[in-house]
């Protein structure tokens, strides 16, 4: 057996300038919104990842036809017949209910599992379905899957009990063909969830409020195709801050979009490094030393994101004073914590509160990604450390950044990816575990 690995050179100072990718948490859900078009839908700045390819796939699955040149993708939607999305392709990514409500929209039926992904704990999909009955969805389970269908999709006033982004871009992709009137309350005010708005609007949907607290949609007969670009990726925008912000060195962002960024980069500010902002490009002085932030406590937008809140941490970990971080949003998200003890952190772990005391240095050490963040988290980590770490776990990474390896080299780092045997028995030894 083979894993790949990354193994990654620290105490290199970072400078240069990056692109942002293309947001995942956006490309994802327009993609699955394609399939409500009559005609086809291009798509620029779509990041390159194991996620989109999943999500191209369940698309092929169904019927339509869906390419990938490298960040354009080109989706038909002409042949759109299948019903039921399987197993396999429902665990490979934790986003793939998203295809409830367009598959409602345009089929009237959907047949589907329980959606993979990283495992941070419960993120029922109970929401979603209650949100769908309300629409005049008949929900059943049998045989481990869920059976939705819908004689007449109506509109309907929804209140959500949380503000739910997966729970709210459903409902607005199921109610854009519904018929009547969609009011949709305590609504997730992401960034993406306007993104997909936007989209949809230029398809003909007649939806207004899309990223703030009310969302109205006006159902529609029919919806036309496309061209759109999708937004940057302010998480992947964090994660190479927070890099330079542990390696020290300067860096500049180009094409990312500063307003939707604002509670990170004000705890960013808050650690010592200086920014600087114009009109689309951030630049970072990781030159001084860091100190502190007394209390961050992650929060739907647009409070502190859970998912910037361990890339924070790994930058935290050797600022001056201590630090503490709640998380309110997912219950596992401190995987990575252990791994970064193994560097020689400080962090003490309770409930859902980590208290990260400064060390002077981090020393480099064999850690393992055991999620999209935390993974990213322990790159920025080992880009600031003291001697060499490797990397596992990379296909947390595959899911949610676009080229890391040559971007994190680009700017000054030094890191190869590479694959090395793994055999399933040590010499006179235990079977391994994996990471």
């Amino acid at each position: 057996m083979a894993e790949e690995i990354l193994r990654i050179t620290g105490g290199q100072k970072l400078r240069g300038e990056i692109t942002v990718q293309g947001a995942k948490n956006s490309a994802l859900p327009i993609m699955a919104a394609s399939m409500l078009c009559s005609g086809e839908t291009v798509l620029h700045n779509v990041p390159r990842l194991t996620d989109v390819y999943a999500a191209s796939r369940i698309l092929n699955h169904l019927g339509l036809r869906c390419k990938m040149e490298q960040t354009t993708a080109v989706i038909d939607p002409a042949g759109i017949s299948e019903t039921e999305i399987p197993d396999a392709d429902m665990r490979a990514m934790r986003s793939s209910i998203m295809f409830l409500g367009p598959m409602l929209g345009r089929l009237k039926q959907c047949v589907l599992t329980m959606p993979g992904g990283c495992e941070l704990g419960p993120r029922p999909i109970d929401l979603h379905l209650d949100a769908m009955r309300q629409m005049g969805v008949q929900i059943r389970e049998a045989q481990g899957k869920i059976i939705c269908t819908a004689e007449h999709l109506h509109g309907a006033r929804i209140p959500l009990p949380i503000p739910s982004v997966g729970a709210t871009e459903n409902i607005i992709m199921a109610a854009v063909l519904a018929d009547g009137e969609t009011v949709l309350t305590n609504a997730a005010r992401e960034p993406e969830i306007a993104d997909l708005g936007a989209f949809l609007n230029q398809c003909g949907a007649k939806i207004s409020g899309a990223g703030e607290g009310t969302v109205t949609v006006s159902g529609t007969a029919s919806l036309h195709g496309t061209e759109y670009t999708v937004m940057p990726d302010r998480i992947a925008a964090f994660t190479w801050l927070c890099a330079c912000a542990c390696a020290g060195g300067t860096l500049c962002l180009r094409g990312a979009v500063p307003r939707d960024m604002e509670s990170s980069l004000s705890v960013l500010r808050a650690s010592g490094c200086r920014l600087g902002i114009c009109r689309d490009r951030i630049y970072l002085d990781g030159g001084q030393p860091l100190r502190s932030v007394r209390y961050i406590r992650t929060m739907p937008h647009p409070g502190f994101p859970t998912d910037a809140q361990a890339l924070i941490g790994a930058v935290l970990c050797t600022a001056h004073g201590t630090s503490m971080i709640e998380e309110t949003v997912f219950e596992s998200r401190y995987k990575h914590v252990g791994e970064l003890l193994r560097m020689g952190a400080d962090i003490r772990v309770s409930g859902r509160t980590a208290v990260i005391t400064g060390v002077p240095a981090l020393h480099g050490a064999d850690v393992c990604a055991m999620d999209l963040r935390g993974g990213a988290a322990l790159a920025c980590a080992a880009a600031g450390a003291e001697g060499e770490s490797i990397l596992r776990g990379l296909p947390h990474l595959d899911r949610g950044y676009d080229g890391f390896t040559e971007t994190f080299n680009s700017i000054g780092g030094i890191a190869k990816r590479m694959a090395i045997s793994t055999p399933n028995r040590e010499k006179n030894g235990p079977r391994k575990q994996k990471c």
